[in-house]
This record gives C-alpha cells, sequence and structure tokens, in this order.
C-alpha cells in the first residue's frame, strides 16, 4: 500500500465536520475537473463513511473534492462566539487527541469552552476550528494528554464588561442600599412631631402605638355601668372638669393629673375608661402599658414623649393605659438591672406626668389589678391624685349589672334577677355578662324562644363547677357520694351561722360526683364572725364524718379531698389573719408573703419562730378537730333523717332546699338543734 493510503488509513475514524457554505461561482466548470482515481474516492468515501457523517455529505464530498476542500476552510478568530457553528463532542475530540490531529486549544469561559484547530488530512495545508464543550472543572487528564501529544494550548481569561459589572453591582448593592436608606429617611421625618424631643427611631419605633379618637364614639355612657356607683360618682367631676374646666379654676381647683383604677378582673375599670370617653366628649387616646415596651432599650421612653407630645397638642384631652402594672413596676427589685427598658419607660412616663412643663390638660387614666407591684412614685399624688376601688359588687350591684346585661334579652316571667344576684356572690360584671349570654345559648340549644330559671340555674353551674358529666349507675359509689353530700347538707344546715341550702344533686359537674349549694343571705356579708366560719368549717367536714360514721373508718375515700383543703386553708386563716385562737389577736403573716406577685414573695422576709409556728399548727389543728367532732355528732343523732334523705336523693338525683328542709323537719326541730349546738360549740370552744 502506498504511503499516502497508509495516512488516510490511520486517520479514517476522524469526522469531516461541516464547514461554511462557499460559492459555487468559485468551483471549476464541469468539462475541467480531472475525476479522481478509483482508489483515491474509495478511499475518501470509507473515510467518510466511518466517521459517522451522513449519506449526502459523504457522497457530496466524494463526487466534488475541490468543494470539499473550499468547505474545510475556517475563519481565523479565535473567541468562540467568531466560530463557526461547528461543534463536536468531547469523546470524538477525545478521539482526535489520541490520533495526533489536534493542532491548537484555546480554552475559554473559565475552561467550559475550547476552540481545537484540526489537521486535515486530505489537505495538508488547511485547518479546521471546532468549539467544544469541555467538562466542568476542566480535568487534569485532559491537560496530561495535551502535553504528551505536544499540543499547543491556551486560556483567555474573560474579558470584563464594565457595563454589565455596573449593572451586576446595581443590582446587588445599589438598589437595596437605597431603599434602606430612603426608608431611614422616611421614619426619621416622620418618627415624631415637633417638640417631642428625644432621638427619632428608624422604622417608626419610638412613635406611640395610641389609639386616637379626636371626636370619641365608644357608644358607653355612664347608664351602661352598674353596680359601681362610687366610682361613677369620681369620674363625673372629672367629666365636668373636662367640660367646664373655668368654673373650677376661678376657685384656684386644678384639673387632676391622673386617676388610678383597682380591683379585680373583670369589674368594669376598662367600661369605665370608655363611659368617660363618651360622656367628655374630648380627644381619647388608649393603649396597654405592655405597648410601650420593645426589645430596643430607649424605645419605650420615646414612645412616651411621643404619646405625650400628641396629647398636649390636643389639650384638653383623655389618656387610658390599660394594665400599667407592665410598665409601672415597682424599681430596685433586682432583676434586669436598675437601667433596663422597662425603667426607663418608667421614669419618663414619671416625667411626663409631673415635669417642668406644668398644667398640660391632659387626664392619665390607668387601671390595674396589681396595686402593690406598683412604684411608690406613680402613686403619690401630683400623677396619680386619685385611687378609685373598683370592687367586686355586692348583691344590689350584682342585680343592677344584670339589668343592663339582661336587657337585650327575652326573660321568661318566672326569672327573678334578684335571686340570680343571691345566687351568684363574689360574680364581677364580667362574670355576670357571662352567664347571661350562657343561659341565652342554652335556651337557644334546647328550642326555647325564653330564658328560663332552668337555663339560668345550669348555666351558673356550669361556671362554677364546669361541665355536666354523665349520670352515675346505681351502686355502691352512688349511694356512698348521696351519704356525703347530705351529710354536708345536714351539718351546714343544723350549725348556726351557716348559709341555707340551696340544692343537692348527684350530677357530676368537672372533678365533682355531687354537689351541695348554699344560698348566701339577702346581704352579702362584709363583716364575717367567728360563728359564720366556724359553721362554714363543720359544713365542710360534714362529707367527711358521714363517710367515717354509717360506713366505718375503713371505707372512708379520696372524696373529701377538696374538702380538707379548703377546710385547712380557713382554719389557718383563722389563726394567722383573724386572730380567731387561743395564740391571741396577732397578725402572724408578713404582707409581702401574701402577695400576688412572685418577686414579692421571695423578697418576703420569714421572721416566724420555729416555737410560733408549732403554736400556729397546734391552734389550727384544734380548730379543725372541734368542728370534726361537732360534724360527727350530727350524723349520730340524725341517722333516720340522713337515710331518708338519700333514699330521696337516689331516686330524684337532685333535690331542692325547700325540700330538703321539709324532709328533715319531719325527723328534727331544726331552730332547736341548732340552738343546742350553739351551746355545745361554746363549751368545747371555751
Amino acid at each position: 500500500m502506498s504511503p499516502t493510503a497508509m495516512s488516510l488509513t490511520t486517520t479514517s475514524r476522524l469526522p469531516i465536520c461541516r464547514a461554511q457554505d462557499v460559492s459555487s461561482k468559485h468551483a471549476p466548470p464541469p468539462h475541467k475537473r480531472a475525476p479522481p482515481t478509483p482508489d483515491a474516492a474509495t478511499t475518501r468515501r470509507r473515510l467518510l463513511q466511518s466517521a459517522g457523517l451522513g449519506l449526502g455529505l459523504g457522497l457530496a464530498a466524494a463526487r466534488n473534492p475541490a468543494r470539499a476542500r473550499a468547505e474545510m476552510a475556517a475563519p481565523p478568530a479565535l473567541a468562540p462566539e467568531d466560530a463557526t457553528s461547528n461543534r463536536m463532542s468531547y469523546s470524538r475530540f477525545l478521539d482526535y487527541l489520541d490520533a495526533g490531529a489536534v493542532r491548537k486549544v484555546d480554552i475559554f469561559e473559565n475552561g467550559t469552552v475550547a476552540v481545537v484547530e484540526l489537521d486535515d488530512p486530505a489537505l495538508a495545508s488547511r485547518t479546521h476550528r471546532v468549539r467544544v464543550q469541555l467538562p466542568p472543572g476542566l480535568p487534569a487528564e485532559l491537560l496530561r494528554k495535551l502535553r504528551d501529544k505536544g499540543v499547543d494550548f491556551a486560556a483567555h481569561p474573560v474579558e470584563p464588561n464594565p457595563g454589565l459589572v455596573l449593572l451586576d453591582f446595581l443590582l446587588n448593592f445599589g438598589f437595596p442600599l437605597l431603599f434602606v436608606v430612603a426608608l431611614i429617611w422616611r421614619s426619621i421625618t416622620m418618627n415624631s412631631p415637633p417638640g417631642a424631643g428625644g432621638p427619632n427611631l428608624p422604622f417608626g419605633l419610638g412613635k406611640s402605638k395610641a389609639k386616637f379618637q379626636m371626636e370619641p364614639n365608644t357608644g358607653i355612657t355612664f347608664d351602661d355601668v352598674a353596680g359601681v356607683d362610687e366610682a361613677k360618682q369620681d369620674f363625673q367631676e372629672i367629666v365636668q372638669f373636662l367640660r367646664s374646666p373655668e368654673k373650677f379654676a376661678a376657685l384656684g381647683a386644678r384639673i387632676p393629673r391622673g386617676v388610678l383604677l383597682v380591683g379585680p378582673p373583670g369589674t368594669g375599670k376598662t367600661l369605665l375608661a370608655k363611659a368617660i370617653a363618651g360622656e367628655a366628649g374630648v380627644p381619647f387616646f388608649s393603649l396597654s402599658g405592655s405597648e410601650f415596651i420593645e426589645m430596643f432599650v430607649g424605645v419605650g421612653a420615646s414612645r412616651v414623649r411621643d404619646l405625650f407630645a400628641k396629647a398636649k397638642a390636643n389639650a384638653p384631652c383623655l389618656v387610658f393605659i390599660d394594665e400599667v402594672d407592665a410598665v409601672g413596676r415597682q424599681r430596685g427589685t433586682g432583676i434586669g438591672g436598675g437601667n433596663d427598658e422597662r425603667e426607663q419607660t418608667l421614669n419618663q412616663l414619671l416625667t411626663e406626668m409631673d415635669g417642668f412643663a406644668g398644667d398640660s390638660g391632659v387626664i392619665v387614666i390607668a387601671a390595674t389589678n396589681r396595686p402593690e407591684i406598683l412604684d411608690a412614685a406613680l402613686l403619690r399624688p401630683g400623677r396619680f391624685d386619685r385611687q378609685v376601688s373598683v370592687a367586686l359588687p355586692d348583691v344590689r350591684g350584682r342585680e343592677e349589672i344584670l339589668k343592663v346585661h339582661a336587657a337585650n334579652k327575652r326573660l321568661d316571667a318566672d326569672v327573678s334577677l334578684a335571686v340570680v344576684a343571691m345566687r351568684t356572690p363574689g360574680f364581677s360584671g364580667a362574670d355576670l355578662a357571662n352567664l347571661m349570654n350562657e343561659a341565652a345559648i342554652l335556651a337557644g340549644r334546647r328550642g326555647k324562644d325564653r330564658i328560663t330559671v332552668k337555663e339560668i340555674d345550669d348555666s351558673i353551674d356550669r361556671i362554677v363547677a364546669g361541665l355536666e358529666g354523665t349520670a352515675m349507675t346505681d351502686g355502691k359509689t352512688k349511694l356512698l357520694v348521696a351519704y356525703h353530700e347530705i351529710g354536708h347538707a345536714l351539718c351546714a344546715t343544723l350549725t348556726p351561722g351557716h348559709d341555707e341550702v340551696q340544692k343537692v344533686t348527684l350530677i357530676p359537674r368537672g372533678q365533682a360526683r355531687g354537689l351541695t349549694w348554699f344560698l348566701p343571705g339577702k346581704e352579702d356579708p362584709t363583716l364575717v364572725s367567728k360563728q359564720q366560719i366556724f359553721a362554714r368549717i363543720v359544713g365542710g367536714l360534714g362529707g367527711r364524718a358521714a363517710e367515717e360514721v354509717i360506713f366505718g373508718e375503713a371505707e372512708v375515700t379520696t372524696g373529701g379531698a377538696g374538702d380538707l383543703q379548703q377546710v385547712t386553708q380557713v382554719a389557718r386563716q383563722m389563726v394567722t389573719a383573724f386572730g380567731m385562737s387561743e395564740i391571741g389577736p396577732w397578725s402572724l403573716v408578713e404582707p409581702a408573703a401574701q402577695s400576688g406577685d412572685v418577686v414579692m414573695r421571695m423578697l418576703a422576709r420569714n421572721s416566724m419562730s420555729e416555737r410560733l409556728a408549732a403554736d400556729i399548727d397546734a391552734a389550727v389543728k384544734g380548730i379543725v378537730d372541734r368542728a370534726y367532732e361537732v360534724a360527727k355528732e350530727h350524723v349520730r343523732r340524725n341517722r333516720a333523717a340522713i337515710d331518708s334523705l338519700v333514699d330521696v336523693l337516689m331516686e330524684k338525683e337532685t333535690l331542692s332546699g325547700d325540700e330538703f328542709r321539709a324532709i328533715l323537719s319531719e325527723y328534727v326541730d331544726i331552730g332547736k338543734e341548732q340552738r343546742e349546738t350553739a351551746a355545745r360549740t361554746e363549751l368545747v370552744t371555751a
């Protein structure tokens, strides 16, 4: 075989890539073309077919060698985007490299694209350039092969485009920075009004969150507030101050700077503030004490300045701060240091309420249910000139509150709000509103068009004791519960000073398997005597006494655990708080130890000696033991009445107070028994 044929055979595996089209006017006329020799044409055809090209391209190259040589020409540019559309796979490129047909390699785009110059075996004087997509990371094996084959290769860095660099900077940094600067500038200019003072904080952090009403329309007046007549009277004076301040100024009177509402939750403190705003008709700011506090130190003080700046600009006006104990807690408790956010806010509030500004025409109304933890500087006259106590309503106040909440409800003619008020001692205004709403819901659930006594009674039971449970089946447990509840009712009825029985039931509610309800007198006792407290202890121990006397000490159950806890607590109060024991009229408990605040209880000093503590325990035990003996004596003397009452209770599951007393009167004279019990109690106590 000739050397030329040998050369073609060696490179027969290499494909000939399609080049740019060349105009046919450069080709010689057909009659002047010299046909190729059979051996050369056959060898060329085999080369093209083995390279895997299409049939049409291979035949064209075989029939027109001159045109094929023209198509092999490549542009001289080196940039990959200037190369022709010729592309080659990476595997074919490695085949060319192994065959030694690669002359030069230019690497672009961080080693991901290469422009390769290939030797044309048929045209020794021409080269062909193709584009190859390289694997990411530029394999080290490829570089080693290029060195071994002696290929000239070079890496060309990417030319930076100034326009693209600037655009990339603006997108990544410029526009976000401009946006942040615009927000800061807007918050600085709009954070606080002129004269607010203090540094302006970005993003509105120092701006007060108080809800402002220029013409308050709360929809609540003093007519909607019932059961707190004393508080209403105090606030009516403030309303007159706001409406006609000149009348008081002529007499030298100064408008109060602040009024502090103190009382348990649900007694109507916030309702009173809304009523003042509705009656006075002056601008009204309202917010909670917790809205001053923020995680950043200084934000709360800035909000106080902003609030009072707005209030002074709209004077005379009202500022209502609900739950002021969130910001007005006593300073120097050792928690949080002396310079924390809360204390700075309190200091600013003290300054604004009584600073060098003089009379500003701003009245601050604050509400709290924990006055014992407030700072003394906040409570002094000049800041809060008045402290109005909003206590739990008495029986007359509860009746007035029930009338307000029952005005929009359809009540049955048999419903007596006076009786409902007697049945709800200790209920606040919010509790009574919830009671009437629960009764209305229950009446609607039962398909009634009016609220009856049954719905109100069930609602009271649900609020006090919990949801009604599944009725117990007849058995030993039900019998034992019946004796337990009758024991409560009997001992309470036969002991002088105790409230009347309202009903006895075996229907479970909450955690209780049975309940005995008592009806207080027509007047809520503001002062409770020693006889009344002792009678409550006897009534509380009546269930446990009935279990022990009737079933035996071995059959006593855990059902009286709650009763024992209440009895022990009342007896300890008799000794330590009320001075109703042989120890004497001493107050043996530190006031701070009885505080509802955890910090105050931790700081309370225990000055009680061990001997005094032992005497207190002995006195408490003596009171409970004497009451338990009285309860057991009641059960022993009236066993027949108890058995009869239990039979009726097991059958009906609920006994009213009148039914209970009617059955008991058949066996015992209640009045006589109470007098004898009083005599025995005095002897035992003495």
